[in-house]
């Protein structure tokens, strides 16, 4: 494995529990993974509704994940009532989101190829066709609307099971913004508009170095659309990378091996 990342830290951004992989793949290219999750996940505010969704499953032609977080999360409600239902289609928004359901055995999984949002998921030929089509969203709160109203004008009906919600930590970032101001970040990986709101607000609270260290470090984003919002915010080096954890490590190698 290349040596490129040898000595260079990471801070990953990532809910917690969903970061172990990707940090195990930094540490296996020489590098450390700094956690500092700008994401809380939380129950939904309206379990009564996401348990209703549930027990009506077996009406629904097609569940559609919108993150890996949504498998985590619908997977653990779905599992403590009852088995998913044998006839029932899965598809994911991106293939992070295929490889979690595939984790937990569904073994045919729709989704987009490389990097994956709901415009390409809509985009594949096995959903031009819905009209009187059933199917649930699997998501947290809030969020965007696109995938939902492009496939009730194809005639489907759509409804969301909302498995969880999405907070700001309470975390005090002081002590990483010290290490920080000291050289101990060398990168920054943020999958979400969210999360770098949030990370920002949170570097913000720690002191007034915070947002500028941000600005002027790496970071390292899997989708134009976060790579937009960065960049809306002043951060000077945006590397917007293919899709998956390895994808991420790869584009991290390369950035290194040339500075």
């Amino acid at each position: 494995m290349s040596s490129a990342l040898t000595g260079r830290a990471v801070l990953v951004t990532r809910p917690a529990g969903v970061a172990e992989r990707l940090a195990a793949l930094l540490g296996a290219s020489g590098g450390e993974a700094v956690l500092l999750p700008a994401i809380e996940i939380l129950p939904p505010d309206d379990g009564a509704a996401l348990d209703a969704a549930i027990n009506d499953l077996d009406a629904f032609d097609t569940a559609v994940f919108v993150s890996p977080t949504a498998v985590r999360m619908a997977n653990a409600a779905v599992s403590a009532r009852r088995a998913w239902p044998p006839r029932m289609n899965f598809a994911a928004v991106g293939s992070e989101t295929a490889q979690a359901l595939r984790r937990i055995g569904i073994a045919e999984v729709l989704a987009p190829q490389g990097r994956g949002d709901s415009e390409a998921l809509a985009a594949l030929p096995e959903l031009a066709e819905v009209a009187g089509r059933r199917i649930v969203i699997f998501r947290g709160q809030g969020g965007r609307e696109a995938l939902r109203e492009v496939l009730i004008e194809r005639g489907a009906k759509v409804e969301y099971a909302q498995c969880y919600r999405r907070a700001r930590p309470r975390t005090d970032a002081g002590a990483l913004v010290e290490r920080w101001e000291r050289g101990g970040i060398d990168a920054v990986s943020i999958t979400s508009v969210e999360g770098l709101e949030n990370l920002f607000a949170m570097l913000g609270d720690s002191g007034t170095s915070g947002p500028a260290l941000l600005r002027t470090t790496p970071v390292f984003v899997p989708h134009p659309r976060v790579g937009e919002a960065a960049r809306s915010r002043n951060v000077g080096r945006v590397i917007v990378t293919a899709a998956g954890d390895e994808a991420l490590v790869e584009a991290l190698v390369a950035f290194f091996a040339k500075v």
